[in-house]
């Protein structure tokens, strides 16, 4: 079968690889589409702790193709979308309900091979059964949605905060009409793309500001939460300038492990700010899968791209358009 393989970092190529080996609690599930995200470019690019080489690819569904012996509830031909986070399930961190900082934690496309290849070994309580309304397209969302509930559910949003978000990319998008519901009042949204700032609003956002004008624009304005969904860390040092006291700061971009930034810590103390992060999923599957299912967010206008495995491949040797959202590799 076809695959992607990073052998290493910024060494990505199309390979022949065996059909994946069945095991009695798995299904193997024939890949129909899966996403580019922010993370398989990190692992590209070597900012990510994983081991290499690697299949990428952790935010996928397909069609079930075949089912080991002691996996019940599901057949051959279901139309399926995949968790696929790994936990040991009896760490003190998953007995505590943060299986996301598991001192095992991994996944499909991260510790194991992953969905950007033709078919993919998945554990059967994995396996989300789609209904016959809900695509592919929007089943390969799930995952990142589950993300943004993670997200939602460590920040505590209370009816009528203001909000400031840095990042309107395909994750920030979602991150935005996640704090829509969840009852954000004034909602800024900031980042260099004016096309993406345009769609952010037609989302839900109260005002976009293009980054070269932040410093003029939000000049003595202050928030109830600060967020940063771009990873650079450059755009998150200047965050904390925007923070009111008793803010929360939420880092939900990824960034280099070697990243840092520097910050006041009597700021810290005197305005009794809480800073957070927000890491993957944590149990948040099943209610992303009931948001989608039910259309409580609307995905249509995040995918700007649908290309093979192979033509993939640009995505990851160059750098993208600040225009481009999620590109869905389509099998």
């Amino acid at each position: 079968m076809k695959a992607l393989m990073i052998e290493k970092p910024k060494t990505i190529s199309l390979k022949d690889v065996p059909y994946p080996r069945l095991n009695e609690d798995e299904v193997i599930v024939k890949v129909k589409k899966s996403g580019v995200c922010g993370t398989d470019l990190n692992i590209y690019k070597g900012d990510y702790n994983i081991n290499y080489p690697i299949i990428p690819g952790h935010e996928f569904s397909g069609i079930v193709d075949k089912l080991g012996k002691n996996v019940e509830g599901i057949k051959e031909g279901d139309r399926v979308a995949v968790d696929p986070s790994y936990s040991c399930g009896k760490c003190k961190f998953c007995l505590a309900n943060r299986k996301n900082l598991c001192i095992d934690f991994g996944g499909i496309g991260t510790t194991q091979p992953g969905g950007m290849a033709e078919y993919v070994s998945v554990p059967k309580e994995k396996i989300f059964i789609l209904p016959d309304f809900m695509s592919y397209t929007e089943a390969a969302f799930v995952e990142p949605v589950a993300c943004v509930l993670n997200a939602l559910s460590r920040l505590k949003v209370k009816i009528g905060d203001k909000i400031l978000l840095f990042g309107v990319g395909s994750m920030g998008l979602q991150l935005l009409q996640g704090l829509v519901h969840a009852g954000a009042s004034e909602l800024i949204v900031v980042d260099k793309s004016s096309h993406k700032l345009k769609l952010a609003k037609e989302l839900g956002a109260t005002e976009g500001v293009l980054s070269e004008h932040v410093e003029e624009k939000l000049s003595n304005r202050k928030f109830d939460i600060a967020i940063d969904a771009t990873g650079n860390t450059s755009v998150i040092q200047q965050i904390f300038q925007f923070m009111d006291g008793g803010a929360k700061f939420l880092q939900f971009g990824v960034t280099s492990p070697e990243s840092y930034i520097n910050i006041n810590p009597f700021d810290v103390y005197n305005q009794e700010w809480s800073i957070m992060g927000s890491m993957s999923l944590n149990n948040k599957f099943l209610p992303a899968f009931n948001w989608i299912k039910e259309e409580r967010i609307n995905l249509s206008p995040l995918v700007t791209s649908e290309v093979s495995l192979e033509e993939s491949i640009r995505f990851f040797e160059k750098p993208n358009s600040i225009e481009e959202l999620k590109v869905h590799i389509s099998m």
